[in-house]
């Protein structure tokens, strides 16, 4: 027998796309919001936004939007009854919502003035459901890169060597990942390990501060202090947080966030 989900209220299924995953201070740019009522009835609404913000030169997502195809959209100010008015009495569901999306949406009433609680709603992540009921370990690994069952998962010995065999076959698999061990440490640092601030716009790349967003997307910090000081002063003075500010304003007078063995190499 089929089931389905059993509605007691509205449920709201949000999707957005947003300039990065900064809540403090990224923006949505294009926000769909499908609501399904107890008796099945649905009704959508979807918008592309002007966040108001340059959008990073890297993508987002599968964001390949620029800020001039943006520019005669409307700004989330100007939409935000509208959507209020969607998730108003309604639970709220989506994918991967919880770490980034659902923040940056209640910054984004906030500056529209208008209160936006999660409290006394359900919150349903498909993607922690997925993670949840999908195993991810060595055997699923070996079956998925290797096409083969891991015959000695009890062999710490085995388990090594399969190992090393799913690293060497993501690396033919996934053409954009780095081949050195220091790139791929980059790459396998968790979120909160990855970025030197709580704005996530300076992070770690191979042992130095790099940009984590923008126009220098990828560049050391210390190349643009000394190539485009000017943009370290707007970070300094623009609404970032704090600790995001003083790192750019202490990089103006030539010091950087050191490196230290806490940082990834516990």
């Amino acid at each position: 027998m089929k089931r389905s989900l059993a509605l007691q209220r509205p449920l709201a299924v949000i999707h957005a796309k947003t300039s990065g995953f900064a809540p403090e201070s990224d923006r949505i740019v294009e926000i769909a919001i499908l609501k399904i009522f107890p008796n099945r009835r649905s009704i959508g609404f979807h918008t592309r936004l002007n966040p108001g913000i340059p959008i990073p030169a890297e993508p987002t997502d599968d964001l390949q939007m620029k800020d001039k195809n943006l520019n005669g959209e409307p700004s989330f100010s100007m939409i935000a009854a509208k959507a209020y008015d969607m998730l108003e009495d309604s639970d709220i569901a989506g994918f991967d919502i919880s770490a980034y999306v659902l923040p940056i949406l209640q910054r984004e009433f906030k500056r529209a003035g208008i209160e936006f609680s999660l409290e006394h709603r359900a919150v349903v992540d498909a993607m922690q459901i997925f993670h949840l009921k999908e195993p991810r370990d060595l055997a699923t690994a070996c079956r998925f890169y290797l096409s083969v069952k891991h015959q000695h998962p009890h062999s710490a010995l085995e388990d090594a060597r399969i190992t090393l065999r799913v690293l060497e076959s993501q690396l033919q698999r996934y053409r954009d990942l780095p081949c050195d061990p220091l790139s791929l440490c980059d790459v396998c640092a968790p979120g909160h390990d990855r970025y030197v601030d709580s704005g996530k716009k300076f992070e770690w790349r191979r042992r130095q501060v790099a940009l984590a967003f923008g126009a220098h997307y990828g560049r050391f910090l210390r190349d643009i202090a000394r190539e485009d000081p000017d943009y370290l002063g707007w970070m300094a003075g623009i609404d970032f947080p704090p600790d995001t500010r003083e790192i750019a304003r202490e990089a103006l007078r030539g010091k950087f966030p050191k490196w230290t063995m806490t940082e990834k190499d516990d």
